[in-house]
């Protein structure tokens, strides 16, 4: 019997949910991996950090890119078949990211597990809306948002020890055996129907990529391309300014070319590569945004931390993971005990405050943060962020899953995958490009006029290329120059001192965008979300006015 015709008091099994919530482990364990080992392959590579970075960016793309079309393969050929042959290409691709000789290779291994997560990423939901119902349900909602943060404290405390102790290439090698154990599980989920009158839109998936991808790596290379004028990086310059800019307003107009013809395919009688269904309601919409905005944010976070002790500070990956652990602590279990308060406070409230504890918390971050993570009140600051960042992660997913029917889970899903990967990418590009920035232009104007470095010192210094390096790696560089020992003092106070700087102000960013993010919260519904609803009738076009209507008196009344 199907879970979603079963009755109400019969209690499924949740062996389904354990290969479900470990599809969402693998994935999360292996992005959150890839901070914790970013020393370990810059060692290996001989690569800076910000092609490191591009690994991130590149598996963000490659999912945000071609989760809508996975969303639409999962109803072509049915959500169980397609999640195990994605779940083996995923575990192909932790084979090639472990073996890798380069980071070339390295990047290319990323995109492959992206595409794999792509599949992955809609089928989760698709798949607990097919075993599960009622209270069932919500706990298998929070429970994948729970999973998601857990992978994040296993990457950092594993990940951490093993990159440490052994290398950070058994880290991916035991996502190799995980996505084994997922394979050999996901024969225990309930096959479903497939949907052959379903169509794949070819021009929609096209769309949809080409925007996804042209804002990514838009963003990701605004700060090796330049910000307003091009750099001698940059693969090509427009009258003298970075394509980098250019690439992202493309990306936005592609995408209002992709809702274009989703509307287009619909009122055809076709099927869109996304329905829009899932953002008709301005509850919907709000969700979608809070979303992008939590996810930014932790991308943002879990950028900085590692960049700033492993290749600042010169510390290991065990340390890292010991500096992040406050904060994936309190993400995994405010995200357990968060449905907690769904009984006695509104989304709405709780995405309010939620934001506002962000906001708080990064302000108190950048005013105290120190040379030392392990200070007492910089871990007051990133176990506040936690809280806040556990309490929106699942409220966000859980307002977004209920609020659209059950036959739109996929679409639901491809939505989730794309907001969150975009946004993990953007958040990640916008982490790099700028730190550098705020480290390059504290640097520079430092040194004019510096009476301890002349400019005959500067011209053999490489300050068009200025980066995040530690006191060692200066001190090489200083070295090489024959700078004088004054010169190397100064050298000194002002790289830890600029550093710093930068590190503070990108707190000072981020606590600014949790704060605009208060508003788009105070658009989640007013009343507790329920669970994912049964298949309706295809709707008409004046029906989705009449839906339109209704959700907009729903959340006045509210």
């Amino acid at each position: 019997m199907n879970a979603a015709t079963a009755d109400p008091g019969q209690r499924e099994s949740w062996v389904p949910m354990i290969a479900i919530a470990l599809g969402q482990v693998i994935m999360s364990f292996n992005v959150a991996a890839l901070p914790v080992s970013m020393s370990g392959m810059i060692a290996s590579f001989g690569v800076p950090p910000t092609t490191v970075a591009t690994g991130i960016v590149m598996y963000s793309l490659a999912v945000a890119g071609l989760v809508m079309l996975g969303a639409k393969l999962l109803q072509c050929y049915g959500a169980t078949r397609v999640f195990r042959v994605v779940v083996a290409i995923f575990a192909i691709g932790q084979v090639v990211m472990t073996f890798s000789p380069s980071a070339t290779l390295m990047i290319v291994a990323q995109g492959l597990i992206g595409a794999s997560a792509a599949v992955i990423v809609p089928s989760l939901v698709a798949l607990i809306a097919n075993h599960y119902k009622g209270a069932q349900q919500a706990t298998a909602v929070g429970a994948l948002g729970s999973a998601r943060a857990g992978a994040g404290v296993a990457a950092f405390t594993i990940g951490g020890l093993l990159a440490t102790f052994v290398g950070w290439r058994p880290i991916f090698g035991l996502l190799i055996v995980l996505a084994g154990i997922v394979f050999l599980l996901s024969f225990r989920l309930k096959e479903d129907e497939r949907r052959p009158e379903v169509q794949i839109d070819p021009i929609g998936v096209v769309l949809a990529a080409v925007g996804v991808i042209f804002i990514s790596f838009g963003f990701n290379n605004l700060n090796r391309w330049g910000l307003g004028f091009a750099t001698p990086n940059a693969p090509f310059d427009l009258a003298g300014m970075s394509p980098a800019p250019f690439m992202i307003l493309v990306g936005i107009v592609v995408l209002q070319l992709f809702v274009r013809r989703c509307r287009q395919v619909a009122a055809a009688g076709n099927t869109p590569l996304l329905d829009l269904r899932v953002v008709l309601s301005p509850t919907e919409r709000a969700a979608v945004i809070t979303m992008f905005a939590v996810v930014a944010m932790e991308a943002m976070l879990n950028f900085t931390v590692p960049l700033y002790i492993q290749i600042v500070q010169g510390q290991s990956p065990l340390r890292t993971a010991v500096a992040m652990m406050p904060f994936n602590l309190t993400v995994f279990f405010t995200a357990i005990l968060v449905v907690r308060l769904y009984g006695r406070m509104a989304p709405r409230q709780i995405g309010r405050l939620g934001f506002a504890i962000c906001t708080v918390a990064l302000l108190w971050l950048a005013f105290v943060v120190r040379n030392d993570w392990s200070a007492g009140p910089v871990l007051i600051g990133l176990v506040a962020f936690g809280i806040g960042q556990g309490a929106l992660v699942t409220l966000v997913f859980n307002v977004l899953v209920t609020a659209a029917p059950k036959d739109l889970a996929g679409d639901v899903g491809s939505l989730r995958g794309t907001t969150q990967n975009l946004a993990a990418a953007v958040g990640t590009a916008v982490a790099g490009a700028l730190m550098v920035g705020l480290l390059s232009v504290g640097v520079m104007r430092n040194l004019v006029e510096n009476p301890y470095i002349p400019p005959e010192v500067q011209e053999r210094l490489d300050l068009d290329s200025i980066n995040f390096v530690s006191n060692d790696q200066l001190t090489a560089i200083m070295e090489r120059i024959e700078a004088t020992p004054a010169q190397k003092a100064e050298a000194f106070r002002i790289n830890t001192e600029m550093r710093l700087n930068a590190l503070k102000i990108g707190l000072l960013l981020m606590a600014a965008i949790a704060a605009l993010a208060i508003l788009p919260a105070g658009r989640l519904p007013g009343y507790r979300p329920g669970e994912i609803p049964a298949n309706p009738p295809e709707p008409s076009a004046e029906e989705e006015r009449r839906i339109a209507r209704e959700y907009e008196a729903k959340e006045t009344a509210a």
